[in-house]
């Protein structure tokens, strides 16, 4: 595993040894897909591209792997969440309570802040 970034481990998917399967279908580095081989096979042509293996889709049926550098997949997925947080606009809930005996001041002031909120 390379890098060091902070993101939730429910949200990334399993890597290398953590995958748990007989075969998988493997696509490289490229996108090409090279079919179905066992895991073992898939590890090992990983390691020689000095890449990792992620499983892109853990509950098909083989399992999806792809060869891929996992620290610059988590580094994107981060920075993609970073980017749509900023465009998130927070609303804020203002509560305004009136009471039946109020004081006609005390009713213009609240109604000042109200047409200000």
């Amino acid at each position: 595993m390379r890098g060091c970034f902070i993101v939730s481990k429910s949200d990334l998917p399993p890597i290398n040894d953590q995958i748990r399967a007989d075969k998988v279908r493997l696509i490289d580095q490229d996108g090409k897909q090279l079919g179905i081989v066992s895991l073992k096979e898939a590890l090992e042509k990983a390691h020689a591209a000095d890449l990792d293996l992620v499983a892109i889709a853990p509950n098909a049926d083989p399992i999806v792997c792809k060869i891929m550098d996992y620290g610059k997949f988590k580094y994107d997925k981060q920075k993609k969440e970073e980017k749509s947080k900023k465009k998130q606009k927070i609303m804020k809930v203002k509560e305004l309570k009136m009471r039946l005996n109020i004081a006609e001041n005390d009713y213009k002031v609240k109604l000042n802040n109200a047409i200000e909120f």
